[in-house]
């Protein structure tokens, strides 16, 4: 063989080495992740690379090295697919992310006693101990309705007692709503974790806003199975100040969710510094042996495959250290 042949097979034996893999994205090698947190894609993030089913959307994630999958729209599916959806994360070694157990929010559904909503919500916690159970699955989103207002309609007006409860009474029926799901879920595995969402953008109106009153009412609950889900984003619109109000908010906190400010979309296309922010989360939760998941709750800012890559990418670059 001659010199320029042996080089050329040098050459390619060491891209051969560094190859992306079949899909074009850098692969973690032997199921280790280069995230150092457990970043969860949701279904659709990856449809134009991975195609539509969501079975193999779960291993396309898992091939890019990411251990977490979340799926707010869960409970719609059936029985059966949830199972084959938990026993695919089962096999692939990967944790499930939240699902949404309860949301609503247009009606104070929490805020104000009222028979039919508080059996509704009771039954959605105990639909969620099942679903939990075929997906291997111990974090669940709730989200406690709106504040009590005054409705368009008339008759539903007349429904939630006809005038604008106090605040601290709303407060009241909250936590006491929270202990009675809580009642469900003792003795599983599921913790159900509450979502403050910002009124600015996307939830005007909802009950639970800002990240200390969701650290107050986890505190007067005073269950594990009730604590906080710290949306980044939501968080950013509404109150700012984000490592110093993770902080305060850690011991009562269980969960977080990301997505860039504005647009909702990947770290990078905002103005938060997701570095500092990731950086601060692993750094506490490496020195406490605590291991969180981070959903990747967000759109994806360029369409396609190549939109795809670009998620991949802006997770490696805000990957702690």
């Amino acid at each position: 063989m001659g010199r320029r042949q042996f080089n050329s097979l040098l050459s390619a034996t060491a891209m051969l080495g560094t190859m992306p893999g079949s899909f074009g994205l850098p692969l973690a090698n032997e199921n280790k992740s280069p995230f150092k947190l457990k970043f969860a894609p949701h279904p659709g993030m990856f449809k134009s690379t991975a195609g539509k089913d969501v079975i193999d959307q779960i291993k396309f994630a898992h091939d890019q090295g990411f251990t977490a999958w979340e799926m707010n729209g869960l409970p719609k599916e059936t029985p059966e697919m949830q199972e084959k959806i938990g026993q695919t994360l089962a096999d692939l070694n990967m944790t499930m992310g939240v699902f949404v157990a309860y949301a609503k929010f247009d009606k104070p559904t929490f805020a104000v006693k009222n028979k039919e909503d508080q059996d509704e919500i009771l039954a959605a916690i105990k639909q969620a101990v099942e679903i939990g159970k075929r997906v291997n699955a111990r974090w669940c989103t709730v989200v406690p309705g709106s504040i009590d207002q005054q409705h368009s309609g008339q008759e539903q007006w007349k429904k939630y007692g006809g005038s604008r409860l106090a605040d601290g009474y709303q407060t009241a029926n909250v936590i006491d709503m929270l202990r009675r799901c809580c009642e469900i879920l003792e003795g599983t595995e599921l913790t159900m974790v509450l979502e403050p969402l910002n009124w600015h953008a996307n939830h005007g109106g909802t009950f639970l806003r800002d990240s200390d009153q969701a650290f107050m009412i986890c505190r007067a609950v005073n269950n594990p199975a009730c604590k906080i889900l710290f949306d980044i984003y939501h968080q950013q619109i509404s109150e700012g100040n984000l490592i110093p109000n993770i902080d305060r908010c850690w011991n009562e906190t269980a969960y977080f969710q990301a997505g860039d400010n504005p647009g909702r979309k990947e770290p990078g296309t905002g103005e938060i510094n997701y570095q500092k922010v990731f950086q601060f989360i692993y750094d506490r939760a490496t020195k406490e042996n605590r291991d969180f998941i981070v959903g990747m709750e967000h759109g994806n800012s360029q369409k396609g495959k190549q939109g795809e890559q670009a998620v991949i990418d802006a997770y490696l670059k805000v990957n702690p250290s």
